[in-house]
This record gives structure tokens, C-alpha cells and sequence, in this order.
């Protein structure tokens, strides 16, 4: 392939072949190094030859192979003319991250670090096919797939203003329960309002640095040492099963006829088929909505008997809940005219700058903040979004620190002592419902985070905020 080094973080794969666009990939040498050991180079041009596609196919610092899309990847094609991919959305549909301020200082949690994790631990359901704490019905399920987070919120599971500080309020329009299946009904009911396993997680996590106090002060972050709780899961066994079934109804209905790849199955967005995928996602992603609204409820209350006061005492605002794995339909400017696209986000975040009407009014002059965690051991950053984005990648930017190990590969050569004694030296204790899952999720399995966020920073895909550091993780 030929691959033109632009700037010290951007290169493009020349448009050649079936590609209808380039590949534009926002990395540094090392990790462009990195993505050539394995597909997600290959799977840039693939996605660069699907119909309606504009712009660009765009891969983000994070980058890694994934089920036709690479993770990390984002495309946005024409709404008339374009297609919408369930490997271009991913299994875990809006698979995202939220993040909780508090009042509280490092030294609340060393005090009470073991009781509260270890309340945390029963009150938010973790692992392998977890369920959540109450009982819901197929009607109730309906209701929180057209309605999201503002549903959870209705039944008591928060707060208003917590659907301010919501991606879409926590609610996509043109969600339809009907398009789901039953199967998916069958695995989602149990378990709304529990965390699932795999690189899913609820950490407490202390302000390390900050660098843009200004911004940060508007974000809810006052001083180094001031605890947040991020919350990172998604649409659980609904979403998965949405996935499978329309990946095979679009096999039996278009074939790979002129595919590249077959995991890039797809049907056109206006068809009858592509439609009802779209509402099927949508209520997955409202489900997902929802399902970290009633974790946060949990998460609140735990907080509130550990320590005694009320979680408004404790100052437990929501900064931001924001998806990843997601296709919406958007505005963006081009060639200069104001264009509607349907913009896919695999492993990848939305990253609006200041001029984007759709953020709450309290971020209309700093740009939308931006969650990227980092892998239990490392840090995660707050950041905030820029117009800039919106010209170099539909204002998309990374989502995390991205694996540059397989789960099979960590299961050979870690251990869970290694890593449990690894983060004890660090002063981060973790609880894990499997021994799998700590090894999976180790940090050496992933990219350097650090690294991926000066290149996402200096290549203006988003601006530094602060960073946090864990104090304690809960992992399935």
C-alpha cells in the first residue's frame, strides 16, 4: 500500500484501486509500525471502497483489527446514497464511558478504599452474563429503548440534569422496539443495570494534573485529588444479539456481492432492511443509555452509606456520558455545502467543538468533553473537543488506549498475581469477578495511553483537560 506521511501524526493511503476515498490515519511512526502487524491497515482501504462513503476512511491513534471495521475506525457516508454497517458499529452497540465528579479528597478513599469497593462490588452487578439488581419486564424493556437514560431518570435512577450532560440527551430518536428480536429481548432484560466483563469497568479514580484549569473549572474538576467515578459498559447481550441477527439478515438478503471483505456486510441506509437495522441499534444504544443511568443510581447510593451524607452532598454530578460503537445521522459541512451523513464510530468518540449545537448549553464555549480511559494500571484523561475535529475526522476522536495484545496471547505470558502485585505497588486495588478477566485487561495488553493522547492533542483532534489516576477498580 502507499502510505504519504503528511505531518508528524498524519498519514494517508493514497486512493487507488476500488477505494472511492483515501485512508487517513492520525498516529505516530510507532504506532503506524504497530498497525501493520496486523489488519487494521487493510481493513482502512476496505472500508474506503463501501458506497456513499466521504471524505475519508479514518483510523484513530487507538487503532487495532476489528470485525470488519478496524476498532478506532470512523466513515460517514451520504444519507441518500450510503450504507450503514453493523461492522462499522460493533457488537456492543454504544458501548461508552461516563464520568461522576465528588467533593471527596484521596484520603476519604484510602480511609474506606476496601469497604467501598467492596460494597460497590455486590451493589453493581459484575462478570460474564451478570444480571441486574431488579427485575424488569419485556414492557419495561420497551420503554427504556425508546425513552434511554430519560427513562431510567423517570423511574428514580438519577437525576435531570443528568440527561443534560448526556450524548443526545441520552435518547436517539427513531428507536423501535419492534425491530428487535426476541432472543435479544431475552438476553437484555436481566441484565440492565449491571457492568458485563471484558475491558467494561467502574473505577474511582483521583485528579492527577490538570492543565486547563479554566476548562476544567467549568468541567466540575476544582483541585488535583479530587475523586470521579468512571463508568465504562455498553448495551450488554441486547446489543450483541441486534448485531448477529441483522449481520445475518443482511447475508441472506444482498450476499457479498461486490464486498471486499464479508464483515463488512452492510445494506443501503434507505433500504427497507438498512432502516430497521437502524432502529434496532438505536434501541440498543438507548438501552445502553439506561443501563449506565441505573449503575450511576447505584453507585450514588453506595457512596451516600459509605460515607454518610447524601450524594448532593457529595457533590456527585455527572461531567459527561458519551458513546462509542454508534452510527448517527449528522450535519457536516462538504465541499462547503452543509451535507447529511450517517457517521460510524467504532471504537471511537464523539469529539464536538464549541460551534456544534447539539451540546448542552454548560459546554457551548469549551467543546464537549472527551473521556478516554486508559487500562487499570494507567491513566485516563478528561479532554474537550474542537472545531478542529470536525474538519479532520467528523469531529471523531479516540476512544481509549487501544490493545496491542490478544486476549489469547495475555493468557499465555500473565498472570493474575503479576498484575494484582503490579497494581498494589501503584496503591490500586482491584476486585474481579474472574481471574480471565484481570489478565485480559492487563495494562501491558494495551497501547501506551499517554502516547495516544499527545498524538490525538497535537494533531488537534482534541484538547488537554486533566488526567486521572486510579484508586480502585471493579473489572468482570
Amino acid at each position: 500500500m502507499n502510505i504519504e506521511k503528511i505531518n508528524n501524526y498524519t498519514w494517508k493511503i493514497k486512493k487507488e484501486g476500488n477505494m472511492k476515498v483515501p485512508g487517513i490515519i492520525y498516529a505516530s511512526e510507532k504506532i503506524l509500525n504497530s498497525l501493520k502487524k496486523d489488519k487494521s491497515l487493510e481493513q482502512v482501504i476496505n472500508v474506503a471502497t463501501l458506497p456513499g462513503i466521504v471524505n475519508a476512511s479514518y483510523a484513530m491513534p487507538d487503532a487495532h483489527q476489528g470485525y470488519g471495521f478496524c476498532i478506532g475506525g470512523v466513515a460517514a457516508f451520504k444519507t441518500e446514497t450510503g450504507i450503514i454497517s453493523p461492522g462499522g458499529v460493533g457488537f456492543d452497540i454504544n458501548c461508552g464511558i461516563r464520568l461522576i465528579k465528588t467533593n471527596l479528597k484521596e484520603k476519604d478513599i484510602l480511609e474506606k478504599r476496601e469497604i467501598l469497593l467492596k460494597k460497590l462490588f455486590t451493589e453493581v452487578p459484575i462478570g460474564l452474563g451478570s444480571d441486574g439488581k431488579t427485575r424488569f419486564t419485556n414492557e419495561d424493556l420497551k420503554e427504556f429503548m425508546i425513552h434511554g437514560s430519560k427513562e431510567a431518570v423517570r423511574r428514580g435512577y438519577g437525576w435531570d440534569e443528568d440527561i443534560e450532560r448526556t450524548e443526545e440527551h441520552g435518547k436517539m430518536e427513531g428507536a423501535d422496539p419492534e425491530a428487535v428480536s426476541q432472543r435479544a429481548y431475552k438476553r437484555g432484560r436481566p441484565q440492565l443495570g449491571s457492568l458485563g466483563a471484558g475491558n467494561h469497568f467502574l473505577e474511582i479514580q483521583k485528579v492527577d494534573k490538570i492543565f486547563d484549569r479554566k476548562t476544567a473549572e467549568i468541567f466540575g474538576i476544582h483541585e488535583e485529588g479530587q475523586i470521579m467515578i468512571m463508568i465504562h459498559c455498553g448495551s450488554r447481550g441486547l446489543g450483541h444479539q441486534i448485531a448477529s441477527d441483522y449481520i445475518r439478515d443482511m447475508e441472506k438478503k444482498y450476499g457479498y456481492n461486490n464486498l471486499i471483505d464479508r464483515n463488512l456486510i452492510n445494506a443501503p441506509l434507505k433500504s427497507e432492511l438498512g432502516q430497521k437495522y437502524y432502529k434496532a441499534m438505536t434501541s440498543a444504544a438507548n438501552y445502553a443509555w439506561a443501563n449506565r443511568q441505573i449503575i450511576t443510581h447505584r453507585v450514588r447510593e453506595t457512596f451516600s452509606e459509605i460515607y454518610g451524607k447524601s450524594a448532593k452532598e457529595l457533590e456527585m454530578d455527572l461531567i459527561y456520558d458519551l458513546a462509542h460503537n454508534i452510527a448517527k445521522i449528522e450535519k457536516h459541512i462538504i465541499n462547503g455545502k452543509t451535507t447529511e451523513l450517517i457517521v460510524h464510530r467504532k471504537g471511537a468518540t464523539r469529539s464536538f467543538g464549541p460551534i456544534r449545537p447539539e451540546l448542552p448549553k454548560i459546554y457551548s464555549k469549551t467543546g464537549q468533553p472527551v473521556l478516554i480511559p486508559g487500562s487499570m494500571g494507567t491513566s485516563s484523561y478528561i479532554l474537550a473537543g474542537t472545531n478542529k475535529s470536525l474538519e479532520m475526522s467528523f469531529g471523531s476522536s479516540a476512544h481509549g488506549a487501544g490493545r496491542v495484545m490478544s486476549r489469547h496471547e495475555a493468557m499465555k505470558s500473565i498472570t493474575p498475581e503479576d498484575v494484582k502485585k503490579d497494581l498494589h505497588e501503584k496503591n490500586i486495588e482491584i476486585i474481579s469477578s474472574s481471574r480471565n478477566g484481570i489478565v485480559e485487561e492487563a495494562p501491558q495488553t494495551y497501547k501506551d495511553i499517554d502516547e495516544v493522547i499527545k498524538i490525538s492533542n497535537e494533531a488537534g483532534l482534541i484538547k488537554l483537560v486533566a488526567n486521572l489516576k486510579p484508586l480502585g477498580v471493579l473489572k468482570g
